[in-house]
């Protein structure tokens, strides 16, 4: 996982980071992908089905988890529905079981970036109920400016919602004196269409260096405890 070392990447002063959560700040343990298999496995699948689908939650990455299991019911939206709720039961269940554990640095760099007068938000594409667990699994209720969720914006990424409601609910001015940092296409995709001046690829969690340079990344770093670096001093 060789990263070279980069110069700073945002050309104007960053008011706000924007910073993912699952993959970039946090990390399970593989707990949402078993979350996903139990429930699709609740609702009756199995076999090369159950492969077929659970590759496609793979490939998904990064996306709203209500948007991913209407991609895998595609024709049966109350199934849909359901199997969304399932899975954040289920979910809920492992991360009061311990399954989340921050990245390395992760908390180090939010108090960082916040004390160098950044603000910051936390991102994902959870829900409310699920991303709130998290936060109180980690002592984290208050660590950043904001969290956000899909459902707060409106929509998931890849759509630009969470990035510009960040930006209204924290009364940034520019967009282009946005960060953002997270580890799947989607992420990097969600802040070129905001607008964002810069979308930092992390390596912690779901996708490669290259995929993420493909998808637009303006850097890529090991790790979101590198990010303070990227910024100029």
């Amino acid at each position: 996982m060789s990263v070279p070392n980069l110069p700073p990447v945002v050309a104007s002063s960053v008011r706000l980071a924007v910073l993912d959560m699952n993959g970039t700040t946090v990390v399970d343990g593989g707990a949402a992908e078993r979350a996903v298999a139990e429930t699709l496995v609740s609702f009756g699948m199995a076999g090369d089905r159950l492969e077929a689908a659970l590759e496609v939650s793979r490939q998904s990455a990064g996306l709203d988890r209500t948007r991913v299991f209407e991609q895998l019911f595609p024709d049966d939206a109350v199934t849909a529905r359901a199997a969304s709720r399932a899975f954040a039961t289920a979910y809920d269940r492992m991360i009061a079981g311990g399954c989340i554990e921050p990245v390395p640095g992760a908390e180090e760099t939010v108090r960082e970036l916040r004390e160098r007068g950044i603000l910051v938000c936390l991102a994902t594409g959870f829900g409310r109920h699920t991303q709130n667990s998290v936060l109180e699994a980690l002592g984290w209720m208050g660590l950043a400016d904001l969290s956000l969720c899909s459902e707060d914006a409106g929509r998931g990424r890849p759509f630009p919602d969470m990035v510009l409601t960040a930006v209204l609910a924290l009364d940034v001015d520019d967009v282009r004196h946005v960060l953002v940092a997270g580890d799947t296409t989607v992420d990097i995709t969600s802040a070129l269409r905001a607008g964002a001046g810069s979308a930092v690829g992390v390596l912690t969690g779901a996708q490669t260096a290259g995929e993420l340079r493909a998808a637009g990344a303006t850097a890529v770093v090991r790790s979101v405890a590198e990010l303070p670096g990227l910024l100029p001093i």
